[in-house]
């Protein structure tokens, strides 16, 4: 890359930051309410992100051979209980990425 492509590269990255940031707050200012279907947004997609993740983590998990998908279980039941205790998100991810390794690296 050329200087004048890694300036013009920045001042795109600068510029796409700084849109998705201040957008929101231009197209919805705090003065107006909220339209109703961001409301309904705002409600349903945290589960429905968090069932695609879910399904995403175990797509190439085979429960037929290997290890039977045992660690994923065991990982997953423990940033369940995990996150039902403590109710903190960096915990439970941390945890459950710590747990999952230690049984991959060492049990199975």
């Amino acid at each position: 890359m050329t200087l004048q492509e890694k300036i013009i590269t920045i001042i795109c990255v600068v510029l796409g930051t700084m849109t998705t940031r201040f957008l929101p707050f231009a197209v919805f200012p705090p003065n107006r309410e909220t339209p109703e279907f961001l409301q309904y947004l705002s409600v349903v997609l945290p589960s429905a992100i968090i069932g695609f993740l879910v399904a995403y983590c175990f797509k190439n998990v085979s429960f037929i051979s290997g290890s039977h998908g045992i660690p994923e279980i065991i990982s997953m039941l423990f940033i369940t209980l995990l996150h039902l205790w403590k109710k903190n998100t960096l915990l439970s991810i941390a945890g459950g990425t710590i747990m999952y390794m230690v049984l991959v690296q060492t049990v199975f």
